[in-house]
């Protein structure tokens, strides 16, 4: 008997065939500007593309040329519907509150006593000083600059801890007004609007940014992230002495530790709810040369760059991490601000929008944007109410999933 050869075999079948398995329907309505995905789409009907250099959502991966508009147009697009809808509850909402500028808007920290939340502003123009305050008592809520004493130049990261702001400042000039100042830690009493520098070099070296920090509750310790994003983005005026990393900082003795250098860039940090696990977001993929002689060359986008969140073992002590592991590949943009809400969820302000995942890392929820979201804060008695804020744009989410109480 003769065997058959693939030609051959078509030729007997014929060469044209459905394609199996598609996810039929891919979405579906489950409220009002709630989309589910079903089965995280899986298997799309050729042709399907999804242009790396959008900073949206999979919405904007198109099917015979055509975007999934319905998905594009929904405030949040759920993965997982089961736990998904959960963290929505029955009523949620999503409203864009504040239009601001262009500018990066960083370092969010509500103060509960004051009922305020705390931002930054990072240029443009270089050198601005004041900082941007939410005030929530108001009906509806104010947005003012407010300047501290001294002023503190470029807060990029922020918590909250023994009644005051901790900021991350990334900001490096020699000129600006009321003194030179150099990246590191201050803190902020919310009570007197006075400042304290914790930190601001390493053994004689400047630090690169100060990108993110988190403390320790039990030790006081302050854990944070120094990537090199104030001399792309021209926030310093020297270009960077470190390489990148990840430190921790003990205020009693004044040491500083530093905990990992595996990251390109290493950006957002926090702790899961019983400190065991430090969570570390790397931005490796929006990055430029370090090199003097071409100034801020600014961050481009490479989608096939590092762009993931990273896990760690925490030792009882709380003082290293050990073990680290990836356990989520940004889906849209880079994983930038990260936080862990009081259920253990993980959230990662990601391009257009927030991604919240599940300590294995399963994506189960996108809130969608129209403007690049860098931070985000949990605010109001019960917690419940996500404050966003990026370029462009501030706004919030009404929904169940409560955030941390920081104290």
């Amino acid at each position: 008997m003769r065997s058959l050869t693939w030609t051959s075999l078509f030729a007997l079948l014929g060469t044209v065939r459905a394609q199996t398995g598609v996810t039929d329907p891919i979405y579906e309505n489950c409220g009002p500007s709630v989309v589910c995905i079903n089965h995280y789409a899986n298997v799309l009907p050729y042709h399907f593309f999804r242009n790396i250099s959008v900073l949206g959502g999979f919405g904007d991966t198109t099917i015979n040329d055509e975007p999934l508009r319905e998905i594009q147009q929904a405030d949040f697009v759920v993965w997982d519907k089961k736990r998904g809808l959960e963290i929505l509850g029955k009523n949620p909402r999503y409203e864009f509150v504040f239009k601001v500028s262009e500018a990066v808007h960083e370092a969010p920290v509500y103060v509960p006593s004051q009922n305020k939340l705390y931002m930054s502003q990072l240029a443009p123009p270089p050198g601005y000083l004041p900082q941007l305050v939410v005030d929530l008592n108001q009906d509806p809520p104010t947005l003012s600059e407010y300047l501290s004493d001294p002023p503190v130049y470029a807060p990029n990261g922020g918590t909250f801890h023994d009644g005051k702001i901790v900021w991350g400042a990334s900001g490096g000039n020699s000129t600006i007004e009321g003194g030179e100042q150099r990246v590191g830690i201050r803190t902020l009493d919310p009570e007197t609007n006075k400042t304290v520098s914790l930190i601001n070099n390493y053994y004689g070296f400047y630090f690169n940014t100060v990108d993110d920090l988190v403390v320790h509750p039990r030790t006081g310790d302050i854990f944070f992230t120094d990537p090199q994003y104030s001399w792309f983005n021209a926030l310093t005026d020297t270009p960077p002495q470190l390489p990148a990393a990840s430190y921790r900082y003990n205020p009693k003795t004044g040491a500083v530790f530093v905990i990992d250098d595996t990251c390109k860039q290493p950006n957002g940090i926090a702790f899961n709810r019983d400190q065991s696990i430090l969570y570390i977001s790397d931005t490796g993929a929006v990055a430029g040369p370090v090199d003097p002689a071409l100034g801020h060359p600014g961050t481009p986008f490479n989608a096939t760059g590092l762009r993931a969140i990273y896990a760690f073992d925490v030792s009882k002590d709380g003082t290293r991490v050990s073990n680290k592991r990836p356990i989520y590949l940004a889906a849209g943009y880079v994983p930038d601000g990260l936080k862990v809400a009081e259920n253990g969820y993980i959230l990662t302000a990601n391009g257009q929008g927030v991604d919240v995942i599940d300590p294995d890392g399963q994506l189960l929820l996108t809130i969608q944007t129209n403007y690049t979201v860098q931070n985000f804060a949990w605010t109001g008695k019960e917690l419940k109410t996500l404050w966003l804020m990026g370029q462009g744009g501030i706004s919030k989410v009404e929904w169940e999933l409560k955030g941390q109480e920081l104290k």
